[in-house]
């Protein structure tokens, strides 16, 4: 992690640079401020990352020795059965359709949202998958 720290930490120090020069020569403030605000977002992230990267152990994309495998291992429990994300997906498509056609297809895709994220949330409190 302290790679991709360094890395924000860069990112931030350009920004910053090209925020000032766009904001002087340009003199068009909704763009710099944009400019301004992604420059405080990489600043976030980059500090984030260092101050994490000291807390935990060395990984292997810190290592100059370490192969690919050696940062292989178990990412965490998916629901491979799972129906929630196609209604949540299905409901933001047109959720942002709407914003497109018109506000009315949002009082259509807002109960699929629904749906779908209690149905996820709670997909393992109730059926037969309530001891997992």
């Amino acid at each position: 992690m302290k790679i991709q720290g360094k890395m924000f930490l860069w990112l931030s120090v350009f920004l910053l640079a090209v925020a000032i020069t766009y904001g002087v020569w340009s003199k068009e403030p909704v763009g710099t401020v944009g400019l301004f605000l992604a420059f405080g977002l990489s600043i976030m992230i980059g500090y984030y990352l260092a101050f994490t990267a000291r807390r935990v152990d060395t990984g292997a994309q810190d290592r100059q020795d370490a192969d690919v495998a050696d940062d292989a291992g178990e990412l965490g429990f998916f629901s491979p059965w799972s129906w929630q994300p196609l209604a949540l997906g299905l409901g933001g498509a047109f959720a942002f359709l709407g914003v497109a056609v018109g506000w009315w297809l949002v009082y259509f895709s807002a109960p699929l949202l629904l749906i779908g994220l209690f149905g996820w949330v709670f997909e393992y409190y109730h059926g037969q998958n309530r001891t997992q």
